[in-house]
C-alpha cells in the first residue's frame, strides 16, 4: 500500500517557534485518520505543513511523492493537486453561482474544454447530492449544502487525499452526520484518503479511523480506548 504522507522526527512550526517536536506519521491509501487536540496544540500547523505552506526545517516529510524539505516553489502547486482541501468556514466565492466557483478551480488547474469542464462539475455535484445547485448562488444555500458543494471542490481533480479541518465545526449535530456519512462514502467508494482535524470526540466515536493527539509539543497516534 503506498504512502501519501509521511514525516519521520519532523519538527512542526508556526512562524519562528517550533509547535511540535520529533513527529512520525504515516498515512496510507484508503486511511481515514483524525487530528485531535485543543485549540493551540499544532494541528492547524502540521496541515500547513502538509501542503507546504509552512516549511520543514528539521526531520524528513513528504507529501504524495514530494519531498517537504527544501521543496521548489514550482512544485508547490503539483503538489497541491494532489490534495483536496474542506476548510470548516467552507471559503467558497459568494459573488459567483456553485458551477461558476467549480469551473473557476478546474481553469485554474489547468482544465481548458469547456465541455470536460462541464461534465466534471455535473459528476462532483451529483457525487455530493448537489447535482439540482448548479445554478444557486452559495448565500442561496444552508451550512450543510455550503459545506457539500466545499466537498465537491475538494474532490474536482480526483485527489489522493482529502484534508478536511474541522469540517462539521459549524454544522448542526444532524448536517454534521451527513457530511461525515459523505466524507465516509468518499473514503470507501474512491480509497481517498480523509486527513480530518476535529475536536468532537463523538464523531471519532460514531465513525472510527486511526487518531493522532496534539498535546505538550507531541503529535502521536492513540488508539480508541483513550478517548
Amino acid at each position: 500500500m503506498d504512502s501519501l504522507i509521511k514525516f519521520q522526527d519532523a519538527d512542526i512550526i508556526n512562524g519562528e517557534a517550533t509547535v511540535i517536536y520529533g513527529l512520525n506519521m504515516q498515512i496510507n491509501e484508503g486511511d481515514f485518520v483524525y487530528l485531535v487536540g485543543k485549540v493551540g496544540t499544532g494541528k492547524t500547523s502540521i496541515i500547513r505543513t502538509i501542503i507546504a505552506e509552512n516549511p520543514l526545517h528539521k526531520g524528513s516529510g513528504e507529501v504524495c511523492g514530494y519531498k517537504l524539505e527544501g521543496i521548489r516553489k514550482r512544485d508547490i502547486p503539483f503538489l497541491r493537486r494532489n490534495l483536496g482541501v474542506v476548510f470548516q468556514d467552507f471559503q467558497l466565492l459568494m459573488d459567483r453561482t456553485v458551477e461558476d466557483n467549480l469551473a473557476f478551480v478546474l481553469k485554474s488547474t489547468g482544465w481548458k474544454d469547456k465541455i470536460e469542464i462541464g461534465k466534471r462539475i455535473a459528476k462532483v455535484l451529483e457525487d455530493v447530492g448537489m447535482a439540482t445547485k448548479a445554478h444557486r448562488m452559495p448565500h442561496q444555500l444552508s451550512g450543510g449544502e455550503q459545506q457539500r458543494i466545499a466537498i465537491a471542490r475538494a474532490i474536482l481533480n480526483s485527489p489522493k487525499v482529502i484534508i478536511a479541518d474541522e469540517p462539521t465545526g459549524n454544522l448542526d449535530p444532524i448536517t454534521a452526520r451527513e457530511i461525515m456519512d459523505l466524507l465516509v462514502s468518499i473514503n470507501r467508494d474512491n480509497g481517498t484518503a480523509i486527513l480530518m482535524v476535529t475536536h468532537n470526540t463523538t464523531i471519532f466515536e460514531n465513525y472510527p479511523g486511526r487518531a493522532f493527539i496534539c498535546a505538550n509539543e507531541k503529535c502521536v497516534e492513540i488508539g480508541n480506548e483513550a478517548f
